[in-house]
Order: structure tokens, then C-alpha cells, then sequence
């Protein structure tokens, strides 16, 4: 039985977020948010120098993307168990985290106590799945396929969302410090895999998705 709080770390780039999920763990006396952080970069600093049990992740982040601050941490602290909160849809992230090594995925309307119950479980070792994710992974795996979204890399979904919200290619360019170039590249690449033929077709796809909120 463990004697000590849980100890967890909260990144979201918004402090009204972060202040959110703080008041919902506050009424759980056995778990203790012991830091918080903005970026991606101010999270592996406190990873590294902190003793930590669970960390809290938004998808969004400034300077770096949660599955690929996700991505650090595990390599950095396997035993640190980490929880994706976001404001996307599972059906948009979920897998994607879980095969990252995610303890399991939130979305911000979860009810505190759901988010409490993960946070244990977490740190016990377990994964928090919802019935409807549970229900997809068994689809995915009897029918040995997945979403056209799901094959694309980190990067590619990256592009997908901007190219969506009607970013050009050069805006996009400078937002994710590549060359035109090989953002018209990604953006062939997108549309081959999601079976689009042009932008407003992906944007269309991009909010049937849940990839666009």
C-alpha cells in the first residue's frame, strides 16, 4: 500500500489550464501537484531534477509537440508514467500516444475524479483506456488496420493541422523552421494518405476527424 502522495507534474502552455487541473487534484488527498511547466523544455528540466510519479501532458505545446516531449521523457525517465490531457478527441491522438508508451489519454472535459482514478492507476503501474478507446484498439486489431490520420508521422500531423486551419505553405514553413520545399512535400504526402485531393478536402476530413477543433 503506498504511503506517500503521488507526485505530479502538469504541462499546458495555458496557466488557466494548469490551474484547472491543480483545483481538480486538490481534493484528492493522496495526490500532490508538486510542479508545472509551459514548454516542453521547462518540463524536462523538471523531469530531470525532480522526483516525480506522474507526469500530465498537454498536445500542444510551444516549442515542441506532447507526443514528442512524450517521446524524451520515456527516454529519458521509463519509469516516470505519463498521461496525455488534451483538448483533441481520442480518435485524433490516443493511439498515437498509447504506442508511445502513454500511460493512457484525457481529453480537458473529463470529470475530476476520472482524472484522479488515472492518475493512480498510473502510477501503479496500470493504463487508464476508455470503453471507447478500448472498443477502437479491439477494431484496430481484428481488422489489422487503422485511420488514414493514424499512419501519418508526428510531423506530417503537424502540417495536416495547419495546412486545415488555412496556414500557406510558407507560413508553415517558417512556423515549423522548414524549407517550402519540404512542406509541399508533407502536404503530397498527407493527401496521398488521407485519400484527399485538395485543402478544402482536408480540411473537410480534418474536422470530420476531430483533428480541427
Amino acid at each position: 500500500m503506498r504511503n506517500e502522495k503521488i507526485r505530479v507534474l502538469i504541462v499546458d502552455d495555458h496557466i488557466i489550464a494548469r490551474n484547472g487541473v491543480r483545483l481538480m487534484l486538490s481534493t484528492a488527498d493522496d495526490i500532490d501537484v508538486v510542479g508545472e511547466a509551459e514548454t516542453a523544455e521547462a518540463a524536462m528540466q523538471l523531469v530531470q531534477s525532480e522526483r516525480l510519479d506522474v507526469a500530465l501532458l498537454d498536445i500542444a505545446l510551444p516549442d515542441k509537440s506532447g507526443l514528442e516531449l512524450l517521446k524524451a521523457i520515456r527516454a529519458a525517465r521509463p519509469g516516470l508514467a505519463v498521461l496525455m490531457l488534451s483538448m483533441y478527441a481520442e480518435q485524433v491522438y490516443a493511439v498515437r500516444a498509447l504506442k508511445l508508451g502513454a500511460a493512457g489519454y484525457l481529453t480537458k472535459n473529463t470529470p475530476a475524479g476520472t482524472i484522479a482514478d488515472a492518475v493512480r492507476k498510473a502510477a501503479a503501474g496500470g493504463h487508464h483506456v476508455s470503453s471507447t478507446l478500448t472498443e477502437k484498439l479491439a477494431s484496430m486489431i481484428s481488422r489489422g488496420s487503422e485511420a488514414a490520420h493514424e499512419t501519418l508521422s508526428h510531423r506530417e500531423l503537424e502540417v495536416l493541422k495547419l495546412l486545415a486551419a488555412g496556414e500557406s505553405l510558407v507560413r508553415i514553413a517558417e512556423m515549423l523552421h522548414l524549407s517550402p520545399s519540404t512542406v509541399t512535400t508533407y502536404r503530397s504526402r498527407i493527401l496521398t494518405k488521407t485519400g484527399t485531393r485538395s485543402n478544402v478536402e482536408l480540411t473537410r476530413y480534418a474536422l470530420e476527424t476531430g483533428i480541427l477543433v
